[in-house]
């Protein structure tokens, strides 16, 4: 209901960022989950913040660490709903999987509903998880011809990984299999949905440098459009940012059925093929093409990964944007960007 209190972590990153800003849009009122001060500021000074906020309807509230006991504890309190974004993504910087992605991943996610347990009050948690926590590793890149819907449980990868992101994909099947353990065990008295997104791709307003650009999801789509030529292929899924973050709100809804989760992925059963980006970008900026502004010269390989979201649109009221929409706002975030360095 608006005017309720929604408590929302990772709001200092791409998706949750969004999630915050449609919460306010939507009337709520949030209390912020954040690491430092510093990632304080940054999140008020950005535009869509500073439009939104009335004095008293965003607060903060400091969780240095989310590996400890309770870490939550304070945070949830008088909340009706919490709103759980944060979690490691993958940085290509660590080798230490199991501290850096997969203890942070899960023990994030426990610790937040062990928090929430032990308060009274609230209604729905709403956790962002991943396609990958429904997908074996392996399968994505196999191009079997399979369809998923999210609903498959992955069994734990014992490891060694070979990659940062196999860690990823595990650390997301042990977070959401951990939120079905919790539930069934511990009865609480509120429910849990799990979103599962493919690829993020939208603007991040909280990226003002044109140097931090290629940071994140969208460089999985844009690397490409910089002349990157990546020798490995990504599994064919993404998802718009506003159509993702829209989901967390709409889920905090009493219509929308609780204690299942729900996938979110564009472009329909085939979902997306990442060289679409070149003709994309070329039907649609051609000028900057020509300038050199968007080299457009790079190449991604696709492994078609078939997914079937058709429960999640339904139930939620909405149709995923494309590709088309994600690249168009993508690209000319970048060229707002260089025009104002």
């Amino acid at each position: 209901m608006a005017g309720d209190l929604v408590l929302i972590t990772g709001a200092s990153g791409h998706l949750g960022f969004r999630v915050l800003v449609l919460a306010l849009e939507a009337g709520y009122n949030a209390r912020v989950a954040v690491r430092s001060q510093v990632k304080a500021y940054d999140i008020v000074a950005a535009p869509s913040i500073r439009a939104l906020n009335s004095g008293s309807n965003v607060t903060f509230t400091i969780v240095p660490d989310i590996l400890t006991d309770g870490a939550y504890d304070a945070a949830v309190k008088d909340v009706q709903y919490i709103i759980h974004c944060a979690s490691p993504l993958t940085s290509g910087i660590t080798d230490d999987f199991e501290n850096q992605i997969i203890q942070p991943a899960l023990r994030g996610t426990i610790g937040i509903l062990e928090s929430a347990h032990r308060t009274p009050g609230i209604k729905r948690i709403v956790i962002t998880s991943s396609v990958m926590a429904t997908i074996p590793f392996i399968e994505m890149f196999a191009e079997s011809g399979k369809v998923f819907d999210c609903q498959l449980k992955v069994p734990f990868n014992p490891g060694p990984y070979k990659l940062e992101f196999e860690a990823y994909s595990d650390s997301k099947v042990r977070a959401l299999a951990a939120t079905h353990d919790f539930v069934a065990r511990m009865k609480p008295g509120f429910d849990v949905i799990n979103l599962l997104p493919s690829f993020i791709i939208g603007k991040n307003e909280l990226v003002t440098r044109v140097e931090d650009f290629t940071k994140g999801t969208n460089n999985l789509v844009f690397g490409q459009v910089f002349g990157f030529k990546n020798p490995a292929p990504l599994p064919g899924c993404t998802v718009y940012l506003n159509d993702a973050a829209s989901l967390h709100i709409r889920a905090l809804d009493p219509k929308i059925p609780g204690n299942q989760d729900y996938p979110a992925n564009s472009g329909g059963i085939d979902g997306t093929t990442f060289s679409d980006t070149i003709d994309i970008i070329n039907q649609n900026f051609p000028d900057a093409v020509k300038k050199g502004t968007l080299p457009n010269n790079g190449t991604q390989r696709t492994k078609k990964l078939k997914m079937d979201v058709t429960k999640t649109e339904n139930v939620f009221g909405l149709t995923f944007a494309g590709l088309d929409k994600q690249v168009t706002e993508v690209a000319q975030n970048y060229l707002d960007l260089t025009a104002q360095s």
